[in-house]
Formats: C-alpha cells, structure tokens, sequence
C-alpha cells in the first residue's frame, strides 16, 4: 500500500474513532439525542475531502452496525438504523461527502467553509427530520420541534468549532502529507 494512501487510511480511521468518541458524550432529550458525533462528521469533511470523509464516516457506520458501542450512549447494532436516528445515522456519511466536496472548492476561502458545513448540517437534518417523523409517526411539525429546533443553536456551535479545528489542523496535515525523501 502507498504510503499516501496509508496516511489517508490511517486518518479516515481516526475521524470515525473519534465520531464514536463523539457519541459517547450526549444528552438524552428525547427519541434524538444531542451528541458531540456531527462535530467529527463535518471535521472530517472540512480535513479529508469528500472521498474520504464519506469513507470514514462510512466506517462509522459500518462499525456501529456489526455491534461495536459507537452511536449514542455507547449503544449499537444494525437496527439502530431503523430506529428514530436512522436517517441522521445515514445523514452522517451524505453530510461528511458534500462538506468535503465544497471544501475542496473553496480555496481555503472562510465563507465557502462555512458554507460547507451548513450543507452539510442541511444534510443531516434532511435525512434525520424525514426519517424520525416516518419512523415515529409525528406530524411535520412535531418532528420538526423534536428533530431539529432543539440542535440548531448546538450544532451551529459544532460547525463553528469544526471550521477553526479544521484550519489550524489543515496546515499541519499538509506538511505531514509531503512525500518522504528516503
């Protein structure tokens, strides 16, 4: 394996770690859970790309479905992603890509970054709202009131922290990403 493509490998795997992390430290208001998880989700499009943030937001969720404790509260298992939090579980891979693809876009430019991660948030919550009011049964608005108002002020704080985790680590992985002169 290139070395390149072990050091993307190797970086991918340590964004879903610390999505799994992320979920770990949530709060239980209801059928959704506030949790740090989304954070890591844009991080790892705003750093990886599009290719590799949807590959280890992918991870994620492969690893929460074979069992291992990842999503909220320490819980997992394939059904989860028919439960209320399916379509934000899903969301999660969809968000990372499109966050990363407007990333590699912008240049490095802050309002196309911000931009990024609002897709990206979008993402979450058009897939997460659909799914929990199909899933639930609620009314448009009651999925609303519990699905989405309650997280807008949280997340837009995780985007804003995503943002400036991402351009001080961004220089960083630049120089570590240099070939090697051996």
């Amino acid at each position: 394996m290139p070395i390149e493509k072990l050091r993307w490998t190797v970086l991918s795997s340590l964004m879903a770690a610390l999505a799994a992390v992320g979920a770990y430290i949530h709060i239980p208001i209801g059928p959704v859970p506030i949790v740090l998880t989304t954070l890591f989700v844009l991080l790892s499009g705003l750093l990886l790309g599009s290719r590799w943030g949807l590959i280890s937001m992918s991870l994620y969720l492969l690893v929460g479905a074979i069992g291992m404790p990842v999503f909220a509260g320490g819980k997992g298992g394939f059904a989860h992603f028919f439960g209320p939090t399916g379509g934000y579980l899903f969301g999660f891979a969809f968000a990372a890509c499109l966050t990363g693809f407007i990333s590699e876009r912008s240049r490095g430019l802050l309002i196309w970054e911000i931009f990024a991660v609002m897709m990206g948030s979008l993402v979450i919550y058009g897939l997460g709202v659909p799914w929990l009011k199909m899933v639930t049964q609620m009314s448009w608005a009651k999925a609303l009131m519990v699905g989405m108002v309650p997280f807008l002020i949280g997340d837009a704080v995780k985007a804003s922290v995503a943002i400036i985790l991402s351009r001080a680590v961004r220089p960083i992985l630049k120089r570590q990403m240099q070939p090697t002169s051996l």
